[in-house]
């Protein structure tokens, strides 16, 4: 058990730039308070005593504003970070070294008991503040899930997922190297699909303009005679394009 704590301890110092000390941790950080206290509930939902667990599962919502159903799996080195007004579900699972930040929801969109009703999260995943992932699916290994979002499909791993309803930003790399800590699963590489598709729109009606103004020219320099074009301002991409960002 103490292990798992130190664990979990030196998890957060490295996550947290706020964290100075494993004391201040320990004594002030309510997502830890939860996960340890989860853990005592979950040990009485597994060996019977499930009134038992859902009462310190209840008092941890008292104490730390997080609720962790006492049948959810949770890994090592979780961080719940702030914390106030995590939900996370009966049939959830939570990988090794996840972060969730405050106001997540991880729910279920099903009725029927003994059913899994609520998401799988793997290893390393990141879920912003805010963001509601719903139903029985897998967010993949690495995978970051942006504030607000509204996720109800699976995400594969390595992958962003951004938006009202969710959508995904594919990735190639799948390892924690390839895929470095993002606070609130916040990318700053600008990889959102919509804005790409923008900024190509953009670069694509420059060029048109470009080459259509190469065959006007190319037309009078052979004599042929050509219907004139109204003038009218010439697209600049670079504003257009900060205007996406």
């Amino acid at each position: 058990m103490f292990h798992r704590l130190r664990q979990d301890i030196n998890s957060i110092i490295e996550r947290d730039p706020a964290a100075r000390n494993a004391w201040e941790v320990l004594t002030c950080y309510p997502g830890l308070q939860a996960i340890v206290m989860h853990r005592w509930a979950h040990w009485c939902w597994t060996h019977k005593m499930k009134w038992l667990g859902r009462f310190i599962s209840y008092l941890a919502r008292i104490v730390t504003g997080i609720e962790i159903h006492p049948g959810a799996t949770i890994g090592r080195r979780v961080f719940i970070d702030h914390g106030f007004g995590v939900v996370i579900g009966e049939t959830a699972e939570v990988g090794d070294d996840c972060t969730i930040y405050q106001g997540v929801t991880l729910g279920g969109t099903s009725l029927h008991t003994g059913t899994k009703r609520h998401p799988t999260l793997g290893r390393g995943v990141i879920v912003g503040a805010g963001a509601k992932v719903l139903g029985g699916f897998t967010v993949g290994e690495y995978a970051k899930v942006g504030s607000n979002a509204v996720l109800l499909k699976p995400v594969p791993p390595g992958a962003t997922a951004v938006g009202n309803p969710a959508h995904i930003v594919q990735k190639d790399a799948m390892s924690a190297a390839a895929n470095p800590f993002a606070a609130y699963g916040v990318t700053p590489n600008g990889d959102d699909p919509l804005s790409k598709a923008l900024r190509g729109l953009i670069e694509n009606a420059v060029k048109q303009e470009q080459r259509i103004e190469q065959l006007v020219a190319t037309m009078k320099a052979a004599g042929l005679e050509c219907q004139s074009v109204p003038d009218c301002d010439k697209l600049n991409s670079a504003q257009l394009n900060k205007l996406v960002e």
